[in-house]
């Protein structure tokens, strides 16, 4: 992490069309926060990236179970074991509970303005 008083870099993994994204960044604008997007439908996240929010998170709480492609594919009727829905985020990363966020070894999916708020204060 940064010295006293710099900014703290928020990493930010989401697409520019995802609303809940847009609130993340601007969350952390308004904060005057250093940010790092990476846009998951240009480069999207490496296994081991995901892996980090598996390990804390679990698998499950990765997969955004309403989106389009989660209700197209039928994927609420398949039984899966964390593997196997790593290996379907690997495929398509539209799968992805967006956004996903991490400062240090501090990790967040979807919103949540709580944690990041916590993480912003730390960092001060």
């Amino acid at each position: 992490m940064a010295g006293p008083g710099a900014v703290p870099t928020i990493q930010v993994f989401g697409r520019k069309d995802s609303r809940e994204t847009q609130r993340a960044l601007r969350f952390f604008r308004e904060r005057r926060a250093a940010i790092s997007f990476v846009d998951v439908a240009v480069r999207p996240p490496s296994r081991g990236e995901l892996r980090r929010f598996a390990q804390r998170f679990g698998a499950e709480a990765l997969l955004d179970r309403g989106s389009r492609v989660y209700l197209d594919t039928g994927m609420g009727y398949l039984r899966m074991d964390a593997d196997e829905i790593m290996d379907r985020l690997d495929r398509d990363s539209r799968l992805l509970r967006l956004p996903l966020t991490r400062f240090g070894d501090r990790l967040a999916v979807g919103l949540d303005e709580p944690s990041w708020t916590e993480w912003l204060k730390a960092a001060q």
